[in-house]
């Protein structure tokens, strides 16, 4: 009976210690991604004040009322530069990413992660060029609102959302080529499908990579490779941050209000 107790305690007591463990996990994932959103709106913000003057002289472009493009505003937004402005973050998500993942340390998928995050800076600009402060602000504030609660039921429920998840990275994909096809066919009804399956895809996998994020810890958190849990967070991080980003771009398109 001593014995039962015994490894009864210890039991209890790596329970505990894996629980404290998730805990500060988690808090690191979620701080990891709040830096580099804090990042991403600063990046958007210097940019499309570099890019838009009240100034015609020397604009290159009028996009509204007094408001014109600088020689900045027209490299990165009527050039060819746009397409690589658009589809950096995409390729680095896809190709870079998993190899940095597998190389560098911890401290430099960090960094990666908060390089990624002001390139994505770069090219959301032109959100504060559109949508007037407000309506940012607003869909912002939403967004916060709805992923805090997705996040929750994901790390919360009992239910296994794995399966839901690979159906969801299908959607990404589709939702990907319709976007693709739309930059050409400028369709305003296409654009309001893609926004509604989009906020409903990135709600989905909201969920499922909280609960991913937790199982993951609590499958390896007995190895002892804090570098691997370290970047297994950041890892995270990433994938709200995206799911974030996206929910909030796709709000916009139904709540902004435009300049």
């Amino acid at each position: 009976m001593a014995q039962f107790d015994t490894i009864r305690t210890a039991t209890g007591a790596r329970a505990a210690q894996i629980d404290e463990g998730l805990r500060a996990h988690m808090n690191k994932v979620y701080g990891t991604m709040s830096v580099g959103m804090l990042i991403t709106a600063l990046a958007a913000w210097a940019i499309a004040g570099l890019a838009v003057t009240s100034d015609p002289t020397n604009a290159v472009a009028q996009i509204g009322a007094d408001r014109y493009l600088t020689s900045l505003g027209g490299a990165l937004f009527l050039s060819p530069l746009k397409w690589i402005v658009i589809f950096s973050p995409l390729a680095f998500v896809m190709f870079g990413w998993g190899a940095l993942m597998r190389r560098a340390s911890a401290a430099g998928v960090q960094l990666g992660f908060f390089v990624f995050a002001a390139v994505m800076g770069v090219s959301m600009s032109s959100v504060f060029m559109i949508y007037t402060p407000y309506s940012i602000a607003q869909t912002f504030i939403v967004t916060s609102i709805a992923f805090a609660g997705l996040s929750l039921f994901g790390y919360t429920t009992k239910r296994n959302l794995s399966g839901m998840g690979t159906f969801l990275m299908m959607g990404v994909i589709g939702l990907l080529v319709a976007m693709v096809i739309n930059i050409f066919l400028q369709s305003p009804a296409m654009m309001f499908a893609i926004s509604a399956i989009g906020v409903l895809i990135f709600a989905g996998l909201t969920a499922f990579y909280t609960q991913d994020i937790k199982n993951t810890y609590v499958a390896h958190a007995t190895h002892g490779d804090q570098e691997w849990l370290d970047k297994a967070a950041i890892d995270g991080a990433l994938s709200l941050y995206i799911s974030f980003l996206n929910m909030f771009q796709f709000l916009l398109m139904f709540m902004g209000q435009q300049e």
